[in-house]
């Protein structure tokens, strides 16, 4: 049985459906190509580099039938791999290119998920992302519309976006109002190294970090993690490919489950990483993927009794 919370959309679409959403826009591309376009070398430079993958998969989510689909495939590929309950994150301002509206954006994405997991059994859910490089107006009428939605498909708020050109200080007021609507948040924080990013995460609020590689710089935050009950949401592969570290001997993770932190493993981007849940638990030994599991259920933003149906299937 295995737990997604750290999961994003247009970052896990297959690629069939990439490749028929491109050519009803009039674009073909050999199989081997896109797949190159679509997937990040294991030798990324850098999470900007790491980032440039995700301008086709947008082009096959600006239609209410491309964001239903897209939703209702990631929940049909988990469930082939165990997945009992996935956390699946999307910026809705990114999907209004084409003339939809964000409300109607965030309704698709729901409806797929439902759809999904009334069909094969995993409980989905949404977490709807602020993007780094919008505005205050752009993200706040985000939340707006989002707020209609929480409870009933969608779950929590995120930051994400190239944490490296737009620090976390600058959202203070967005998070202000979602602690002020009562709606939960996790924020990708230490993903470039930066403690002060995840610093400003937790005095915000945040109830996970995603990522949280630069905890490994501060006892003092790793302490702070511990006592608060933080969700450390840790992606190997994408890690890797984005240079958050240099090599898997490196990767703090054990540390942090030595230090009792929350830590719980997940992919990030399924198609970009060319990663499954599977892979990513492959790199650990079985007693560090129990505990990452029993953690993202602790963790997740669910109700208890979600959380014990799950806890009954390890």
């Amino acid at each position: 049985m295995k737990i997604e919370l750290h999961c994003h959309l247009d970052g896990s679409l297959n690629l069939a459906f990439v490749d028929e959403m491109l050519r009803a826009q009039g674009m073909q591309y050999e199989r081997e190509e896109l797949q190159k376009r679509l997937e990040a070398p294991a030798e990324c430079g850098s999470l900007t580099e790491y980032l440039e993958r995700f301008d086709l998969p947008l082009l096959c989510l600006q239609t209410k039938e491309g964001l239903v689909r897209a939703a209702y495939e990631l929940v049909r590929d988990v469930s082939a791999e165990g997945v009992k309950y996935i956390e699946v994150r999307f910026a809705p301002m990114l999907s209004t290119n084409r003339g939809l509206t964000c409300e109607e954006v965030i309704a698709c994405v729901v409806e797929g998920l439902k759809k999904g997991e009334k069909e094969f059994g995993v409980f989905a859910q949404a977490i709807v992302c602020a993007m780094r490089h919008h505005s205050l107006e752009q993200n706040m009428a985000m939340l707006y519309h989002a707020r209609k939605f929480v409870g009933k498909g969608v779950c929590a708020l995120d930051l994400a976006g190239d944490e490296s050109a737009f620090p976390t200080r600058q959202f203070r007021e967005l998070f202000a109002k979602a602690k002020e609507w009562g709606i939960p948040f996790t924020i990708h924080s230490g993903e470039c190294g930066s403690v002060e990013n995840v610093r400003e995460a937790l005095e915000l609020g945040a109830k996970r970090l995603g990522h949280g590689i630069a905890l490994e710089k501060s006892a003092e935050l790793r302490k702070m993690c511990q006592e608060k009950q933080i969700g450390i949401e840790m992606c190997p592969t994408s890690n890797l490919q984005t240079k958050a570290v240099k090599d898997l001997k490196q990767y703090p993770l054990q540390q942090f489950l030595d230090e009792g932190l929350l830590v719980s493993i997940h992919t990030d981007n399924r198609t970009v990483s060319g990663t499954t849940l599977q892979k990513e638990q492959s790199y650990f030994g079985e007693e560090v993927i129990r505990q990452c599991t029993l953690n993202a259920i602790e963790t997740a933003f669910t109700t208890e009794e979600i959380k014990n149906e799950l806890r009954g299937h390890l």
